[in-house]
């Protein structure tokens, strides 16, 4: 076969990190319309990924369109099972980052005893193409967790938790221009555009009063969207990111850099090892901070917007009637839940009014943004009660009680 992968140049990774946000943009817009839930959206993307990849595996070269489709499809999929794990399994994102982790080890292990490379330049064979797609999938799955964790832990506002994925980006690039070994500092890279994607696309979807560019889920999966056709069709018309290799004996060793050399990598390997132990330190130091919302309300002496009064009928005398309905309806079908014992669909089911919600935003916010904000404390109080890691069921059930009666 021809080489089955793009040549790794700015548009591999422009393309990459944008596919990754309208990925999970596109996969909670099913879950919402479709009302289908987290796992049958899951099943839905299974069994889209296992045709696309059909198609993928089918070819005999590298074809933009249908690469990039796959990339989309593997994101949204790894995304889907790391919140599966997550917010119906209840499985800690510490946990989950770490089963991932050893999961893309064992991957590359098998990868390398069998094939002697995992190399990007050397995807001309089947089974090292299958290889390929295996570790992409665990590095959505994997830098899903590790990005959610982060936040997490750290409770940073959307622009600013783009600041560390891309830093540590630019770290590595670094690495690599010193030496660093190019394989390695390849799939790092990988793996970080996820959390960078996801970030990019949470912070144009959220509301500005949350420090976001309030563009809502919509919109920004649009903007995204058309820029990954406009490239695609310019890599399809150019043909600038196509590697011409025929077999394994005609696949280039990746690009050395000029300081590249066995004396330097072991050097550079060190430098990842101190990113990495910084990026722990800085990580033990947010989390030990208090959260920005926190220093806020304190600060301003204002009650949280959670607890904001909402006078009877305030809300649908100001929001359409249709929209404030199915805020209801998901509401009392999350709360009959948790009722019936059932965690994991109250769980799953709340994500709906999350995804709802964030669609509206543009609209509702503009008509009355006082009730809005009111309204929008009392949703992130029953995300948070919701998706803690040992969720209390009565501070749930309270949570969305408070809500069903601003709701009216």
């Amino acid at each position: 076969m021809l080489s089955k992968v793009p040549e790794i140049t700015v548009w591999f990774w422009v393309i990459k990190i944008l596919c990754t946000t309208v990925g999970e943009s596109f996969a909670d817009w099913i879950n919402m319309t479709l009302n289908v839930g987290l796992n049958a959206t899951a099943l839905i993307f299974t069994v889209v990924l296992v045709a696309v990849l059909a198609w993928q595996l089918r070819l005999n070269r590298y074809v933009p369109f249908v690469y990039w489709l796959a990339v989309v499809v593997v994101s949204v999929t790894g995304t889907l099972y790391t919140d599966i794990l997550t917010d119906t399994q209840g499985v800690p994102l510490a946990a989950s980052t770490s089963v991932f982790t050893v999961i893309l080890i064992v991957v590359f292990g098998i990868w390398w005893a069998r094939e002697r490379t995992l190399s990007i330049h050397s995807i001309v064979t089947l089974p090292r193409e299958a290889f390929y797609w295996l570790a992409v999938l665990v590095t959505f799955a994997l830098g899903t967790a590790a990005g959610d964790w982060t936040l997490e832990l750290t409770g940073w506002a959307p622009g600013v938790s783009v600041l560390l994925p891309a830093g540590l980006i630019v770290a590595v690039v670094i690495g690599w221009r010193l030496g660093a070994n190019a394989v390695l500092s390849f799939w790092l890279a990988y793996i970080l555009t996820r959390p960078l994607g996801a970030n990019l696309g949470d912070w144009f979807a959220t509301p500005t009063s949350e420090h976001g560019l309030g563009l809502g889920t919509a919109l920004t999966s649009v903007i995204f969207l058309a820029a990954i056709l406009a490239t695609v069709v310019y890599l399809s018309v150019t043909h600038v990111d196509v590697i011409d290799v025929q077999g394994p004996a005609d696949a280039p060793s990746d690009p050395p850099t000029a300081t590249s050399g066995p004396v330097r990598e072991p050097i550079m390997l060190g430098y990842f090892v101190v990113v990495a132990v910084a990026t722990g330190a800085l990580l033990v130091w947010a989390a030990g901070q208090p959260h920005a919302t926190a220093a806020n309300e304190e600060e301003t002496g204002a009650p949280p917007a959670s607890t904001a009064a909402i006078a009877p009928g305030q809300v649908t005398a100001h929001f359409p009637a249709a929209d404030v309905t199915n805020f209801r309806t998901i509401t009392a079908d999350t709360l009959a839940k948790l009722e019936a014992g059932d965690q994991a669909g109250a769980t799953d089911r709340i994500k709906d009014l999350e995804t709802a919600w964030d669609d509206d935003q543009p609209t509702l916010q503009a008509m009355d943004g006082t009730t809005w904000t009111a309204i929008d404390g009392r949703i992130d109080t029953v995300l948070k009660s919701m998706r803690a890691s040992n969720p209390d069921l009565g501070t749930e059930k309270k949570a969305l009680v408070d809500l069903q009666t601003a709701l009216g």
